[in-house]
């Protein structure tokens, strides 16, 4: 049987990175098996719908490269692929298993039941509790059958019997095994007709001949009614292999990573930006803060998975080769937002200038700089191994943008030499006319005064650099003032002197 697997969100907010992680994971495992990964909108609970959910997701995963061979939008012969529009379904199958003896009409109120939670502290709807409850199990046939035609709500409840061994053979986790008496019956299909997640989640995952079901530990304790599910069906033979995936920690390694570490840590902890209706549901996201789509997958992919060896870097073909189940750790991964900083910059590092170019362009034009492409390409060019994130470019690198707004003074101080001046005052005046105007060519045209000045490289050329940029960090000076221009080199150069001679003039009068 072809492997499918399906990434199954649901549109209750932004989607939270360890979401991203599950779909990375489905991914791989599928074009590792060349089987088809399914995208799927578990939208039953209405109530927490939240309407430009489902867009924010559909973007995060096109925006990352994980796109869905099915799905919403994608096209496909198992949908619909949202769970709100299979709604008949879901009932047709609820109602074959009551008809089945598998599950029943449950018509105790939700006050009712908070009664009984208030009366008994661990209540729970069970073999032992629901020969007493209002239910087609503990009621006359014709009470039950006088209320359903009478219009009475009601849910169709799963009936868990009672001294069963649930056995699971978990892909990462081995054999787990539940008792059933320790089982609640789950609601299967609400009043308000909408299936719970345990019905659609099996219906849905039976019909669309899902094989392997990848998903996070946190649903390992739903597993075992799921599995009663699939027998009380009769679909036992064709049930999907489970496959729990560890959590991601915090950065500190304690606890599950959520959404409000993100705020808590001043770190994105979802793949886009969320704006949501106040100011403490609105989150940074991995693309703004200025994250490479392969990078952060690379950093993902790590995070509970690792083929083995020392490689840390690997293209998506490499990991599409080398996934595997067997490799996924038990154990909760901590969330190392520094290492995920690291494989930006070294992805930022090997990606090629004009690709920079066009992630760059935005970001000058939202700032007012200047931003065709052919000199955004070499800015790139000149920033990319002093970076980390895409912001950085222009925020460390401002002084390519526009002109430099501080200086450091305590270098200034260390390095300048008035009797240095009449040389910088020859180089701008020898500027303008050094043809062609390129790094090879400045630095000839500099060597060439210096000998001429009889100073020492070593002295003038940090004054340069710190009349250009302002700082003793960045880019080769000449380099710098290649991509500036003959006027804007000279003038820096020319506004600079000036600045020192102000700082000596400071430090003279202390």
């Amino acid at each position: 049987m072809a492997v499918r697997v399906r990434f199954a969100p649901s549109p209750t907010g932004a989607l939270h990175i360890g979401g991203i992680r599950t779909a990375l994971y489905n991914y791989l495992f599928a074009r590792h098996h060349g089987g088809a990964f399914v995208l799927r909108i578990e939208d039953t609970d209405q109530s927490r719908h939240v309407p430009q959910a489902e867009e924010y997701i559909v973007e995060a995963l096109r925006w990352l490269g994980l796109l869905p061979d099915e799905g919403p939008g994608f096209g496909g012969d198992c949908g619909p692929y949202r769970q709100s529009e299979r709604k008949a379904i879901y009932h047709q199958h609820a109602q074959a298993l009551v008809e089945r003896g598998k599950a029943y009409y449950a018509f105790d109120t939700p006050e009712e039941l908070e009664a009984l939670r208030q009366r008994e502290a661990h209540f729970s709807y069970n073999y032992q509790t629901r020969t007493r409850l209002r239910n087609s199990l503990s009621m006359k046939p014709e009470e039950v059958e006088a209320l359903l035609r009478s219009g009475a709500p009601y849910v169709i409840r799963l009936q868990v019997m009672p001294d069963e061994e649930v056995h699971i053979q978990d892909l990462i986790r081995g054999e787990v095994v539940f008792q059933s008496s320790e089982l609640d019956d789950k609601v299967l299909l609400k009043a308000d007709g909408m299936p719970t997640y345990h019905l659609a989640n099996i219906v849905d995952d039976h019909l669309m001949r899902i094989t392997h079901v990848i998903r996070g530990e946190e649903w390992l304790s739903s597993t075992a009614h799921h599995v009663l599910l699939y027998r009380a069906f009769g679909w036992e033979p064709t049930m999907p292999q489970f496959a729990h995936l560890p959590l991601i920690l915090r950065p500190e390694g304690q606890g599950k990573l959520s959404k409000r570490d993100g705020a808590r840590f001043g770190i994105p902890v979802f793949p886009l930006s969320w704006k949501g209706a106040s100011a403490e549901d609105c989150f940074l996201g991995f693309r703004e803060a200025g994250f490479l789509p392969p990078a952060v997958l690379n950093f993902l992919a790590l995070l509970g998975w690792h083929p083995g060896g020392e490689q840390e870097v690997f293209s998506m073909e490499e990991m599409v080769r080398l996934f595997s189940l067997e490799h996924i750790s038990k154990g909760g991964a901590r969330f190392d937002y520094d290492k995920a900083r690291w494989f930006n910059q070294r992805y930022i590092m090997a990606t090629d200038n004009a690709t920079l170019a066009q992630y760059l362009r935005p970001l000058a034009e939202a700032k007012g700089y200047r931003a065709d492409l052919p000199y955004l390409e070499r800015v790139a060019a000149l920033m990319k191994e002093r970076v980390s994130l895409l912001p950085d470019f222009l925020e460390e690198g401002y002084y390519l943008f526009e002109p430099v707004r501080t200086y450091d003074d305590e270098s200034i101080r260390k390095k300048w030499n008035s009797a240095l001046q009449p040389v910088l005052e020859a180089i701008a005046d020898r500027i303008p006319s050094v043809q062609p105007f390129d790094a090879p060519a400045l630095e000839a045209a500099v060597k060439a005064l210096l000998q001429e000045h009889q100073a020492k490289a070593g002295e003038v050329l940090p004054l340069l650099r710190l009349a250009l940029v302002g700082t003793m960090k960045g880019p080769p000076v000449f380099d710098t003032a290649a991509l500036l221009g003959p006027a804007e080199t000279a003038e820096r150069l020319r506004r600079g002197m000036a600045y020192f001679l102000q700082c000596q003039a400071v430090a003279r009068d202390q």
